[in-house]
């Protein structure tokens, strides 16, 4: 399983406020490989896989391939992934307990 990047569906917002592009340009400026997940917008309760893997609804957020989460507020993910710091045992979220 390749690394997957929950996101809103708007793929053409490619602007530099755009969260969900913020953290896809910088995965893509690091070369990282990833599987786009479009993800349902406006209805956030619809993001079960999201809401399951972090245990919130907020995007982007970032499945990684041992099936663990990353996802915080998108400057933070951009500044990790420029880093090279994602996904860290410290800096992914825990599955939510259901």
């Amino acid at each position: 399983m390749a690394v997957k990047l929950h996101r809103c569906g708007n793929m053409w917002a490619k602007f530099g406020s755009h969260p969900c592009w913020k953290v896809q340009k910088a995965l893509d400026d690091m070369g990282v490989e990833y599987e786009v997940v479009k993800e349902s917008w406006p209805s956030r309760k619809k993001r079960t896989a999201v809401i399951e893997g972090t245990g919130q609804s907020g995007l982007p957020a970032i499945e990684l391939e041992d099936g663990s989460w990353y996802r915080k507020q998108s400057a933070d993910m951009v500044r990790e992934i420029r880093a090279g710091r994602f996904g860290a045992p410290d800096q992914t979220a825990a599955p939510a307990e259901g």
